[in-house]
C-alpha cells in the first residue's frame, strides 16, 4: 500500500536547492517525529535555471526562481515551497506567507581564485552576474573587469577552470550546503558586505493554510527571521530589485539588531554606508534607514532603486 506524504515540497532541481530541500525534509521530520517519507520532494526546473546567457534582470528578474513553484502552490500540487530566500522577490503574493525561515547559514561570499580582493592582480577579470558583486569589487578594485557568470555552482567553477576569469564569487552557505565549504576564501562581512538574505532557506506556504502553517512553525528560526525580515524590508523600502547594487549585513544579539547597508553605482564609483542598531522587530528605523540611504545617494543611484521591486 502507497503511504500518502503528510507534506508535499516543492523545490528547484538544481544540487543546490535539491540540497536545501532535503534539509528542510530531514528538520521536519526530526521535529514531528516523522519518517523520511512523510514529506515528499516534487522538483522542477525553474525557468531561471534554463536561460544563463544573460542577466536575470533582462529576462524577468526574480520571479524566474518562483514561477513554476508558485504556480504548483497555488494549485495545491504542493503544499509548500523551499527557496533561497535572497532569491525571492521583495513584493510577493498575499496568497502566500513565509512559514518557515531555517537558521541561517554563513552569510559571507567566498572568492574564488585569490584569496582576497586586495590579491587579485592588476586588471583580474573576475566573473559575476550579481550587480552587489561587480559594483562592490569595483568600488575596492576599479582596475578589474567583470564578465557574466551565471549557473549553478558547478557550472560557474567550470567556466573559471576554463580560464573564462581569473576568480568569482560563490555564498560560502551554498557551498557547505554542497559540501564544498572549502572552496575559495571566505571574505569579512564587515569588509564585503554579504546580499540581502544570504544564508537564508525559507519555507514558503499558502497564507489561508493553517494546518502546513502549524507544520511549518516548527522549525521556524525566530532569530534569522528576524535578521532576513529587517534585510527585506529595507529592500522593500528602497524599491531595490535585480539591478540594484545593494549590500546588507543584519545581526541579532538578544533583542539588539544592528543593521548596515551600502548603495552602490554600477560602476562602483559611488558608495553610500549607513549602519543602525535598533530593537528587534522595529521596522520603523529600518525603513528610516532606507531614506537616509536615498537621501544621501547621488541622483544616479536613486534611479536604480525607486520603482523597482
Amino acid at each position: 500500500m502507497t503511504i500518502q506524504p503528510i507534506l508535499k515540497l516543492g523545490t528547484r532541481a538544481s544540487p543546490l536547492a535539491m540540497a536545501q530541500a532535503h534539509e528542510t525534509r530531514a528538520r521536519l521530520c526530526a521535529a514531528h517525529g516523522w519518517d523520511e517519507d512523510a514529506v515528499q520532494l516534487f522538483p522542477v526546473t525553474a525557468s531561471g535555471d534554463k536561460v544563463l546567457d544573460r542577466p536575470l534582470a533582462e529576462i524577468g528578474g526574480k520571479a524566474l526562481w518562483t514561477k513554476e513553484l508558485d504556480q504548483w502552490l497555488g494549485e495545491g500540487v504542493i503544499d509548500a515551497s523551499v527557496h533561497s530566500l535572497k532569491d525571492v522577490e521583495t513584493i510577493r503574493p498575499d496568497a502566500f506567507t513565509l512559514g518557515a525561515i531555517l537558521p541561517r547559514a554563513d552569510k559571507r561570499d567566498r572568492l574564488v581564485g585569490a584569496v582576497s580582493i586586495a590579491d587579485l592582480p592588476l586588471g583580474a577579470v573576475v566573473g559575476t552576474s550579481a550587480p552587489r558583486r561587480a559594483a562592490q569589487l569595483l568600488n575596492q578594485r576599479p582596475d578589474c573587469r567583470v564578465v557574466m557568470f551565471r549557473g549553478n555552482v558547478a557550472t560557474r567553477l567550470g567556466k573559471l577552470a576554463a580560464g573564462e576569469a581569473d576568480a568569482t564569487f560563490l555564498a560560502a552557505a551554498g557551498l557547505e550546503r554542497l559540501g564544498q565549504g572549502a572552496v575559495g576564501h571566505a571574505l569579512d562581512p564587515r569588509e564585503w558586505l554579504p546580499a540581502p538574505s544570504q544564508g537564508a532557506i525559507a519555507v514558503e506556504c499558502r497564507a489561508q493554510d493553517a494546518r502546513t502553517s502549524d507544520l511549518l512553525a516548527a522549525i521556524d528560526h525566530a532569530p534569522s527571521r528576524a535578521e532576513v525580515e529587517a534585510e527585506r524590508a529595507l529592500l522593500a523600502a528602497l524599491g531595490g530589485g535585480c539591478q540594484s547594487a545593494i549590500a546588507v549585513l543584519c545581526e541579532i544579539a538578544g533583542n539588539e539588531m544592528t543593521l548596515r547597508a551600502a548603495l552602490f553605482s554600477p560602476d562602483g564609483a559611488e558608495r553610500v554606508e549607513r549602519e543602525i542598531r535598533f530593537a528587534a522587530g522595529d521596522l520603523g528605523a529600518v525603513e528610516g534607514l532606507a531614506r537616509d540611504l536615498l537621501s544621501s545617494s547621488s541622483p544616479a543611484i536613486r534611479a536604480l532603486f525607486e520603482g523597482q521591486k
